[in-house]
């Protein structure tokens, strides 16, 4: 029997994503039974912050220096004079590997006038200025100056490349602007421990795919931290997709959660009468897979137990491994992390899903978009080299990016959305945004983040 929502929560009545769980042919980890439930009000939020110039600015100054973003994964830095260029709202980082056990993270710019070191991504034996060769170690020693007579005022610490905080975590490396900030693994809490069992350092990127859209990057960002749009956006996946039924979780400041079950129907089709067989063709159909010719409701049974086994074996099959005791949830569910600011991690050990969202240089209503595929090393088989990012023209469909066949198509429909938000913003008669209680509460808690740092 169901339980109940919770007095006063405002969940949607029937089965919970906790029933779900607890239905499933294996039992869940800890920590998709941990539960972190923050009331954050019901009050508006000022629309003028997802469009003004004077609110991006104080992004600018206040939030983007001070925050650990995820700039790059571990493999993009493999070998000694790797190089990678990560921009964001007209600051430059260039993070390289500088010996074989260390990844150092320096500001892009020459000390000489200020000139880029590095343009783009790429590996070299040395930082060179391309404008009057002032040059560079690896680790930011100066190693030469074309007419050093003419610099002798300059020595020690004035000639080495300032230096920024770098960290990694889950084969991801992270950047932080400001020498006071708390360690990446405190800002991170809980994520460790709870991808601790699916360790994405075990993993390599296996898709990239990035655009620049018009709107406001928070704009772009909460259009995937909630199931609520389903209803509207992705009718056509509510059979198999328990979208009112998702449960959301905040953590203090920086980490929140959204889990959703797949092949389960959503509560908005509870009398539709879909049986259990009729979930797993509709599953099969969207992955793009034909259902077996005999396939029929005995057979079935419960339709997450039937897909669970399937994907367990196939993952065994192409990675090697023993799946046998995950979670249905597991293979199945959109186990969606945020954190703050702007990195989206998927859980489970299917190959996970990963997006980022930036400001496209200092532009209010434009920012880049980007979803990356992490999928797990083959036993025995060397890490692959990662996946180059295939940059969508500005108005080209996602639907074109064949690394992401079953997602783009959804993305496409999620990315309709924003241009009229974008416009909508600015005509509220109120200026107010409302947001529901429960389901949106990921993002009034993000919100509550940025605030704190503005």
């Amino acid at each position: 029997m169901a339980a109940p929502p919770d007095a006063g929560s405002g969940r949607c009545p029937g089965p919970g994503y906790r029933d779900l769980l607890d239905a499933d042919s294996r039992p869940a980890p800890p920590c998709l039974l941990e539960r972190s439930d923050q009331d954050l009000g019901s009050a508006p939020l000022d629309a003028s912050r997802w469009f003004s110039r004077e609110f991006f600015e104080l992004e600018a100054e206040r939030l983007w220096p001070r925050v650990w973003q995820m700039a790059c994964r571990e493999e993009h830095l493999a070998a000694v004079g790797d190089t990678v260029v990560y921009d964001i709202v007209g600051r430059s980082v260039l993070l390289v590997r500088s010996a074989p056990d260390r990844i150092q993270a320096f500001h892009n710019a020459c000390l000489h006038r200020g000139r880029k070191l590095r343009d783009c991504d790429g590996n070299t034996e040395q930082l060179r200025c391309p404008f009057h060769g002032f040059t560079w170690t690896l680790d930011g020693r100066l190693k030469s100056i074309p007419c050093r007579w003419d610099f002798e005022h300059l020595e020690g610490e004035e000639l080495s490349l300032p230096e920024l905080r770098v960290d990694t975590w889950g084969g991801y490396v992270f950047v932080n602007m400001d020498p006071a900030a708390a360690p990446l693994s405190e800002y991170l809490a809980p994520l460790p421990t709870h991808f601790a069992r699916w360790a994405p350092e075990d993993c390599y990127l296996a898709a990239h795919v990035a655009q620049v859209i018009p709107c406001n990057w928070k704009v772009a960002q909460e259009a995937f931290m909630e199931s609520y749009h389903v209803i509207a956006t992705h009718p056509q996946i509510l059979p198999v997709a328990a979208d009112a039924s998702s449960q959301y979780d905040t953590w203090g400041r920086h980490v929140n959660r959204n889990m959703m079950a797949f092949a389960a129907t959503s509560p908005h089709l509870a009398d539709a009468g879909i049986d259990e067989a009729s979930v797993v063709k509709e599953m099969l159909a969207m992955w793009g897979k034909e259902p077996p010719a005999d396939l029929d409701r005995g057979q079935v049974g419960n339709a997450r137990a039937w897909l669970g086994d399937r994907l367990r074996g196939a993952f065994q099959h192409a990675w090697g491994g023993d799946y046998s005791g995950a979670a249905d949830a597991e293979v199945l569910d959109a186990l969606v992390y945020n954190v703050f600011p702007n990195f989206a991690p998927w859980g489970g050990f299917a190959p996970n899903i990963v997006y980022r969202w930036r400001p496209f240089e200092r532009e209010v209503s434009r920012c880049i978009m980007e979803v990356m595929i992490l999928k797990r090393v083959p036993e025995g088989r060397d890490r692959p080299p990662p996946a180059t990012v295939h940059w969508l023209a500005v108005d080209e469909p996602w639907s074109n990016a064949k690394a992401l066949p079953v997602l783009g198509p959804v993305i496409d429909q999620d990315l309709a959305n924003l241009p009229h938000m974008e416009a909508g913003l600015r005509s509220l008669a109120r200026g107010q945004v409302q947001l529901g209680h429960y389901q949106e509460r990921r993002i009034r808690h993000f919100h509550r983040t940025l605030d704190h740092y503005l």
